[in-house]
């Protein structure tokens, strides 16, 4: 899958681990224990985000790129 949505990646002192959050996809967010652990999950958890949408019949964002924050 080619994800197009902007990824925040961060380390968790909390959680030990990286998260990724997807802010265009409400909620969807993943960890791993490396990087590219957390980043090959997220790509799971998106596909599965916007299947869930779809069955509910919900709209399903485009993506709009990067997104600029304060």
């Amino acid at each position: 899958m080619k994800i197009k949505y902007e990824l925040i990646i961060f380390w968790s002192d909390t959680d030990q681990s990286f998260i990724v959050e997807v802010p265009e996809l409400p909620g969807c967010m993943a960890d791993g224990e490396t990087y590219q652990e957390a980043v090959q999950n997220v790509e799971i958890i998106i596909q599965e985000w916007i299947e869930t949408a779809q069955a509910l019949g919900r709209t399903v964002p485009e993506p709009k790129g990067r997104l600029l924050f304060a």
